[in-house]
């Protein structure tokens, strides 16, 4: 990498030069340190949040503040997460101010258990005083890929009033899906891997038949029911369908038969949500979207050069061009909180504050670092034709380092010096 002639590295310099530091990551503290951030975004239709890691408390308070920064000076109102779509119809009602607040458990309980409960009940006591709400979108499939029933036990409801024929099929899948849901994919892979491959194969019969035939009678349907609820049903079927290859993705990953880049299914189905969404909203709309580093990056994931996702935000950065802006979490940190696989949990997995070994060289938090760069956000649409910044090639992600052109995959970055694990988890 080129080095200046102090010898200090030249992307050091470059950083040190480019990042704006913030004053605090409180989110109810004023809003004026944020106002680089209306440079980075422009006038983006989606601007995507993320984080390196799930379970930091320090990411969900600066997905707080940024919100809040986008929604009260920006106009943004909706907030798009990674949580599941079908899930997420039944929860933007609550964050509009249905019920009372403790509702939360009973109307989504994983809420809390994966650690964006807080951000939920910020939300809501946001939309209480402002006269510009946030709706709420879940984007992801149900339970993180854990389970088909949030999403098929709707779709059989449905189906009960407009196609009664067609219900046995879906009352079929019901009962296999009942067979093998978990809190995340990492508790559902397995159990899906141990139904044998007659039963897998009847599953995604039944989904696919499902699906052609909602294809096939959709003017019936629509005038049967409306195109609203019709649309809804459908997508629900497809995070279904979505899920059970998601499954199989996951199970041939765990005993090492997985296809090149067979984890995108999942990716494509949340970019497809995004776009959903935005269909449906009105003309102007702007949406904060909440989703890991890994998933809102505009080029492929890979680790140790094996490609194994073509993430959400390469599919979104194709579909909305300038109209899609990706802001990375990353902390300099010498921990992080790690998730570790452990059939016995809830989720599938147990998180602990795990030691990091130093930053790799030619790396964002290497390079923070280095220019002694605390928190801070900093602009990366200028470092694409810099070739003072070619050999920025390297993210942390979770306890490991993701490779990659970091100014090709993020508009821009916000550094944390600290982690903190999420208070409440229930893993």
């Amino acid at each position: 990498m080129p080095s200046n002639i102090n010898g200090r590295n030249a992307s050091t310099d470059w950083l040190a030069g480019h990042a704006v530091p913030l004053t605090t990551l409180d989110p109810d503290a004023p809003l004026d340190d944020l106002e680089p951030l209306r440079d980075i975004i422009g006038e983006a239709r989606v601007v995507a949040v993320g984080e390196n890691a799930h379970f930091i408390h320090e990411f969900t308070l600066a997905r707080q503040r940024i919100l809040r920064f986008l929604a009260e000076r920006c106009g943004f109102t909706v907030f798009a997460h990674e949580s599941g779509f079908s899930e997420g119809l039944t929860l933007d009602p609550w964050v509009q101010g249905a019920g009372d607040e403790t509702d939360l458990a009973q109307i989504n309980e994983a809420a809390d258990s994966w650690g964006h409960g807080d951000l939920l009940r910020y939300i809501r006591r946001h939309n209480t005083t402002s006269g510009r709400p946030v709706r709420f979108a879940g984007i992801d499939v149900p339970q993180a890929g854990g389970s088909l029933l949030p999403a098929l036990i709707p779709v059989a409801a449905y189906l009960r009033d407009i196609d009664p024929d067609i219900l046995p099929v879906a009352e079929s899948a019901i009962a296999m899906a009942e067979r093998i849901a978990g809190g995340s994919v990492a508790s559902a892979a397995p159990a899906w891997a141990k139904l044998g491959t007659a039963e897998q194969d009847a599953l995604t019969a039944a989904l696919t038949r499902l699906k052609l035939r909602f294809r096939a009678l959709e003017p019936l349907y629509v005038s049967r029911s409306d195109r609203d609820h019709y649309d809804a049903a459908f997508w629900r079927l497809e995070a279904a369908l979505h899920t059970d290859d998601t499954l199989r993705g996951m199970a041939a990953l765990f005993d090492g038969s997985a296809l090149l880049a067979d984890l995108s299914v999942r990716d494509r189905y949340m970019a497809e949500s995004v776009l959903w969404h935005l269909s449906r909203s009105a003309p102007g709309t702007r949406m904060v979207l909440a989703a890991h580093n890994n998933h809102i990056q505009k080029h492929p994931v890979a680790y140790d050069g094996h490609l194994t996702t073509l993430p959400m935000g390469q599919h979104l950065d194709r579909a909305l061009g300038e109209d899609y802006v990706a802001l990375a979490l990353t902390s300099t940190a010498d921990h992080t909180i790690e998730m570790y696989p452990d059939p016995d949990a809830a989720l599938g997995f147990t998180i602990a504050d795990t030691a990091l070994a130093p930053p790799e060289p030619n790396s964002v938090e290497a390079a923070a670092l280095d220019a002694g760069i605390g928190l801070a956000l900093v602009d990366l649409r200028h470092a694409r034709h810099s070739e003072r910044l070619l050999n920025l090639t390297h993210i942390r992600t979770q306890s490991s380092t993701m490779t990659m052109p970091i100014a090709d995959a993020f508009d821009g970055v916000l550094i944390s010096p600290t982690v903190t694990m999420q208070a409440g988890i229930g893993v």
